[in-house]
């Protein structure tokens, strides 16, 4: 049999498995059980504009009439064609980064992916749950394989000679290190979607604003985007307690010309075509984040 003879090594190997072992579990659990948000109900149809939406049989009426509901809320994206983003299942105006999951049968706030490994959609309220999931499985993994991979050399050098243990321990490092490859890989394309302030699906289909598609659309910074899916609270960064930005219904975008409503695109015309990507100085900055509170 392989047994550990020193107390401190038993002590040590016991405490840091069952610290991993307990955040391993439970961001598993939150990841599994936070329910997906679904939009509030100011962006559904009432009923009223439902009939009319639905009776009407000329498509540029119902642009018309879905601009007219969505003028009032907070909708900065539209469809490839320059459309308001409507969902015809849940009969609603989508939010900004908010797609229909076929599977779940709604609308999931800042949908990422429909992850079949914990059978629930990855969304705004879990998308921090999910990710910490993956960096401390990616943890336990690395943990298991590296203190077995001593007793590994031990049977191969012979020093060890129980066959049954050999199995066992030749087992669990080969299991290990295949899930640490692959968690490694997604766990990293993870990291870069955060950092660029993407998810999967806008990684995919860029979503599109005033000016056309634009992938780096929300990308505000290494350190804000950080933030958006972590909060400002860096003591709650890596629990997996709910703190990330916002209520999911908005987000702050790059370019000023995109924090315009581009419902007001009929009505008000830019003097300029060519608008920078960034407020040149401080003025101009002002004048976007007053735009925005307005």
């Amino acid at each position: 049999s392989v047994t550990v003879s020193n107390p401190v090594e038993k002590v040590a190997y016991l405490v840091i498995f069952h610290i991993l072992f307990v955040l391993f579990v439970w961001t598993y659990w939150k990841s599994v059980f936070t329910l997906p948000v679904q939009p509030d109900k100011k962006f559904h149809m009432s009923y009223a504009d439902q009939e009319r939406y639905e009776s009407e049989e000329r498509p540029e009426v119902q642009r018309q009439i879905l601009a007219e509901i969505a003028r009032k809320l907070p909708v900065y994206t539209r469809t490839g064609n320059g459309g308001i983003r409507f969902c015809d299942r849940c009969q609603l105006i989508k939010p900004d980064r908010c797609h229909h999951c076929s599977v779940c049968a709604m609308c999931v706030l800042k949908m990422d992916h429909h992850c079949p490994w914990v059978n629930n959609c990855i969304g705004f309220s879990n998308y921090k749950f999910f990710l910490l999931f993956l960096a401390y499985s990616l943890l336990y993994c690395l943990y298991i394989a590296a203190t077995v991979f001593k007793y590994f050399i031990k049977y191969w050098t012979g020093e060890l000679t129980n066959g049954r243990s050999k199995f066992h321990i030749l087992f669990l490092l080969f299991v290990a290190i295949m899930f640490f490859v692959s968690l490694m890989f997604l766990f990293g394309y993870h990291c870069w979607l955060v950092s660029r302030n993407r998810s999967t699906l806008e990684a995919f289909s860029a979503p599109v604003f005033q000016n056309g598609p634009d992938k780096n659309g929300f990308n505000l910074g290494f350190v804000k985007n950080l933030q958006q899916v972590f909060g400002e609270e860096k003591k709650l960064w890596l629990l997996p307690i709910a703190s990330s930005q916002g209520d999911g219904h908005f987000f702050p975008m790059r370019m000023s010309c995109e924090a315009r409503n581009p419902l007001l695109a009929n009505e008000e015309q830019w003097e300029e075509d060519g608008i920078d990507e960034e407020p040149q100085d401080s003025g101009e900055a002002s004048a976007l984040a007053i735009e925005r509170e307005t």
